[in-house]
């Protein structure tokens, strides 16, 4: 049987990673930043009133994330292929980190509709004051925040060994490889902080430009440009 994969070009594989790698950060930015602007610190009852009063783009945020990491993991797959030429097994390794990134993410995204739960009126929750269930929404709001940082522990150690395949490829900048494996160190700190000293979380918080800036430049440099085909085709010999 041959590979059907290497019947394929690269350049098509390149511009659908990009493609849903653009949609990714998209939604992911738009849930995030949306999201965190209804939160409150430390006011349970203004948050509970933000999201309620936004109820339906807060739930068009979470699917839209839920959705971005469906993509996620074809991107996974697609990366795979495009880099094992390379080195096989540590272009699996960056997948497998990435598809595990991707169903914790998933998962923890019941904390958000816990949120909606919480602040639902259902009968069932009766036996609970207004102020309680404002307060197990914040909860859960702070519940989806570690639940990422967990995550994201998972995408830390993806970026490097995908930093090292862009790096030894040759078919894609290098410095978009190095940045990718800084970013997995910021990811891998900024979690950390959180963990083990959350006050220090907000002095990391700002290194977060430089993921954003290798994950961007990773998704445009796919979409716009590609591979080069010529060098991803020595690979194959």
């Amino acid at each position: 049987m041959t590979d059907r994969t290497a019947e394929v070009s690269p350049q098509i594989y390149a511009r659908v990673a990009g493609a849903l790698y653009l949609f990714i950060i998209v939604a992911g930015m738009f849930g995030e930043f949306f999201r965190d602007n209804l939160i409150v610190s430390g006011d349970a009852t203004a948050t509970a009133n933000n999201i309620m009063a936004h109820e339906s783009l807060f739930r068009i945020g979470v699917a839209g994330e839920l959705i971005s990491y469906v993509c996620d993991v074809a991107v996974a797959v697609i990366l795979y292929i495009l880099f094992r030429p390379v080195n096989k097994t540590v272009a699996l390794l960056a997948a497998l980190f990435r598809v595990v990134t991707d169903g914790i993410c998933g998962i923890n995204k019941a904390n958000l509709f816990a949120v909606l739960f919480f602040l639902g009126g259902a009968g069932y929750l009766n036996v609970f004051n207004p102020q309680q269930l404002q307060a197990l929404a914040y909860f859960s709001l702070k519940l989806h925040t570690y639940g990422f940082a967990i995550g994201l522990v998972f995408f830390a150690f993806c970026l490097p060994p995908l930093g090292y395949l862009i790096f030894k490829s040759g078919y894609l900048p290098k410095i978009i490889g190095v940045l990718l494996t800084i970013a997995g160190v910021v990811y891998l700190l900024n979690s950390l902080a959180l963990f083990l000293a959350p006050t220090l979380a907000t002095l990391t918080f700002p290194l977060l430009v430089i993921p954003f800036v290798a994950e961007s430049s990773l998704c445009l440099w796919l979409l716009i440009k590609g591979v080069n085909v010529s060098k991803w085709e020595s690979h194959q010999i």
